[in-house]
C-alpha cells in the first residue's frame, strides 16, 4: 500500500544509532521527492528498531483489526459456498444421473481452471494489489455461482461443468488475495484467485512473526466454521426444500453478501493507504506495499529453494486432504450405514472440529516459530489418520480416522502459507509464490481425483481400494516433513523457519545479509537454475493434469 499524502509531512527523527539516510522532502515542484523515489524502488531503510526512517509507517491497530474482520467475513462466505458440492455428492450423482468418474470430472473442473489461470492471477494480484483482485474476483465468482444454480435447476450436467468453469475463474483470482481455502479441498484450501487475494491482503498488513500467522489462523478458523455450516446444512436444505438446486441458490445469496463486503474493503483500503501509508516489517524494514511496480515473470525463477521444499510438502499434504474431504460425507454414509444428512453432520464435525485450534496455532507460530516442527507433526498425523481409514474399516476405525484427521489437517494450511511468506525474500513476490503453490496442488488434485474416481467405480462404489491412495499421499507428506525438520539443523536458510518472533527481530540484519548473499554470485546463479528446473517440473505436472482432466471428461460421457 504505497503511501500518499495531500500535504507535506515533517520528517521523523531516526534513532541515534541508525544508519545515516537522506530524509524525505516533498518538493513544491513537479519533481519526485526522495520519499516518492524510495516508495517506487521499495527501498529498505532499517533502524535499530526495524522502523523506516523518515517515513510514516504507523498503521493503527484498529485499522488492521477492521481489515482482518472484513477479509475474514469474505472468507467465511466463500468457504460456505465451496464445500456444498462435496457435501451433496450422493444427491448430485442421483439427480444428474452421473457416475463417480463423471462427478470427478465435474469436481476437477475447478482445479483445471486454477492450473490454467492461477499463475497469471498471482502476477496480477501482486501488480494491482489484494483489495482490487478480491473485488473483481468475487464479482466473477458470483456470476459463476448463478450459472451453477441455474444448471442445478434444469438438471444439466454439461451446463454445470461450464458453470463451474466460469465460477472457477473468479475463485482463481480471489484465492491469491485471501489465500487458498484449505477447508475446501483439503479441509485446507482449494485455492484460487479469491484465496490468493485474501492472503495477499494479509501480507500488506502483517510481516512474518509479527501478526501474519495469527491473522491467517483467525481467517482459517472462521473459514472452518463456514465450511462446517455449509457441509452440515447442505443436505438439510436439499431435503427440506425437496430440490437440491436450492443449495446452490443459497450460495448465490451468500456470495452477494461477500461482494458487498469486498466493495467496502476496497474503499477502506484506499482510505487507509491515503492516511497511514505502508506497514513495515519490524525485523528487516521492508515496506509492505500493496502493489508491485510491474508484471515480472522472472519472479518465478528467483524463488528460493526452501520455498520449493515447502511446495513439495504441500503437494502431498494438501492433495491428500483435498481428496479425502471431497469424499468424506459419502465415506461416512457407507462406513456408518447412515443417511446423507446424518453423514454430513458426522463428517463436518470430524473435519472442522479443530476450528479453535487454528487461531491458537497461528499465535504459536508468530511467537515461537517452529514451522517445520509443526509441518512434521502434520504429516505424521495425516499418515496415522489415513492408515486408520485403510486398515480399520470399521465404525470405530473410521471415527478415529476422522478425529485424527481433524487435528492434523488443522495444522497444514497455516504452516504452509506462513512458511511460504517466510521463505520468499520480498512481500511483493508472495502472490506469485502462492500462485505456484496453488497450481501445483490443484494439478495434483486433478490427477488424484480422476484416478480415485476410476478406482472407486471399479470397486463397486466402495472405498476399500481408493483409501490406499490417501495412505500413499499421507506417507509422502510425513516423509518430506521429517526430512525438512532434520535439514533445518544444517541449513540456515531452512533453520530461520524455526526462529521465534524475538530472534527474528533481533537478527533482522542477518536476514537482510542472507538475502544479499543468496542473490549474488554463484549462490544466485545456482538458485536460479534450481528454481527454473523446479518450475519446469511444475509445468509438466500441470500439462499432465490437463490431459487427465480431458480424459476424465471423455471417459465419463462415454460411460
Amino acid at each position: 500500500m504505497a503511501a500518499s499524502h495531500a500535504s507535506p509531512a515533517p520528517p521523523v527523527a531516526a534513532p541515534a544509532d541508525a544508519p545515516v539516510t537522506s530524509q524525505p522532502f516533498i518538493t513544491a515542484s513537479g519533481t519526485k521527492s526522495d520519499k516518492e523515489l524510495a516508495i517506487e524502488n521499495n527501498e529498505l531503510i532499517v533502524g535499530d528498531q526495524g522502523t523506516s526512517n523518515g517515513f510514516n509507517s504507523h498503521v493503527p491497530l484498529y485499522v488492521k483489526i477492521a481489515a482482518v474482520l472484513m477479509v475474514s467475513a469474505i472468507g467465511f462466505g466463500s468457504h460456505w459456498s465451496n464445500v456444498v458440492t462435496s457435501a451433496i455428492k450422493s444427491t448430485l450423482k442421483t439427480q444428474l444421473g452421473i457416475n463417480n468418474a463423471q462427478y470427478a470430472a465435474l469436481d476437477a473442473s475447478d482445479d483445471f481452471i486454477m492450473t490454467v489461470l492461477i499463475l497469471f492471477s498471482g502476477l496480477w494480484a501482486d501488480r494491482i494489489g489484494g483489495s482490487g483482485a478480491l473485488l473483481y474476483g468475487n464479482m466473477v465468482y458470483t456470476a459463476g455461482s448463478v450459472l451453477v444454480a441455474a444448471a442445478a435447476t434444469v438438471r444439466s450436467y454439461n451446463f454445470m461443468i461450464g458453470a463451474f468453469v466460469v465460477r472457477s475463474i473468479g475463485f482463481a483470482h480471489t484465492t491469491l488475495i485471501i489465500g487458498p481455502n484449505p477447508l475446501r479441498r483439503v479441509a485446507n484450501h482449494r485455492d484460487s484467485m479469491i484465496q490468493t487475494a485474501q492472503y495477499k491482503v494479509f501480507c500488506n498488513w502483517f510481516a512474518p512473526s509479527n501478526g501474519f500467522a495469527s491473522t491467517l489462523g483467525l481467517e482459517l478458523g472462521l473459514g472452518k466454521i463456514g465450511s462446517f455450516v455449509g457441509q452440515s446444512t447442505a443436505n438439510i436444505i436439499a431435503t427440506r426444500t425437496g430440490n437440491f438446486a436450492w443449495v446452490y441458490w443459497t450460495a448465490v445469496f451468500i456470495n452477494l453478501f461477500t461482494n458487498i463486503v469486498s466493495l467496502v474493503y476496497f474503499r477502506f483500503s484506499g482510505w487507509s493507504e491515503k492516511h497511514f501509508g505502508d506497514a513495515v516489517d519490524p525485523a528487516t524494514g521492508e515496506r509492505l506495499v500493496e502493489r508491485a511496480r510491474d508484471f515480472r515473470l522472472r519472479r518465478v525463477f528467483e524463488l528460493p529453494w526452501p520455498y520449493w521444499c515447502l511446495i513439495l510438502f504441500s503437494l502431498f499434504q494438501t492433495s491428500c486432504a483435498a481428496v479425502f474431504i471431497s469424499n468424506a460425507t459419502e465415506l461416512a454414509q457407507q462406513r456408518f450405514s447412515i443417511s446423507a444428512v446424518t453423514a454430513g453432520w458426522y463428517s463436518a464435525t470430524a473435519q472442522y472440529f479443530g476450528f479453535f485450534l487454528v487461531p491458537l496455532l497461528g499465535m504459536f507460530i508468530d511467537f515461537f516459530g517452529n514451522r517445520l516442527t509443526v509441518a512434521a507433526i502434520c504429516g505424521a498425523g495425516m499418515l496415522l489418520a489415513m492408515s486408520l481409514a485403510q486398515w480399520g474399516p470399521t465404525v470405530a476405525g473410521t471415527a478415529s480416522a476422522f478425529a485424527v484427521y481433524a487435528f492434523a489437517s488443522s495444522l497444514g494450511p497455516t504452516v504452509i502459507i506462513d512458511g511460504i511468506r517466510s521463505t520468499v525474500w520480498s512481500q511483493e513476490s508472495f502472490g506469485t509464490a502462492y500462485a505456484v503453490k496453488v497450481a501445483v496442488t490443484n494439478a495434483m488434485n486433478i490427477l488424484v481425483r480422476i484416478v480415485a474416481g476410476v478406482v472407486q467405480d471399479a470397486d463397486g462404489d466402495r472405498y476399500d481400494r481408493v483409501v490406499a491412495i490417501y495412505v500413499f499421499l499421507a506417507a509422502g507428506a510425513a516423509l518430506v516433513g521429517l526430512v525438512l525438520l532434520a535439514a533445518a539443523h544444517v541449513s540456515p536458510l531452512l533453520g530461520r523457519l524455526q526462529w521465534s518472533r524475538r530472534r527474528r527481530i533481533a537478527d533482522g540484519a542477518t536476514i537482510v545479509e542472507m538475502e544479499a548473499t543468496f542473490k549474488e554470485g554463484t549462490s544466485g546463479r545456482r538458485n536460479k537454475q534450481m528454481s527454473t528446473a523446479f518450475f519446469v517440473c511444475v509445468l509438466v505436472l500441470v500439462f499432465g493434469s490437463w490431459i487427465a482432466y480431458f480424459w476424465g471428461v471423455a471417459t465419463g460421457h462415454n460411460e
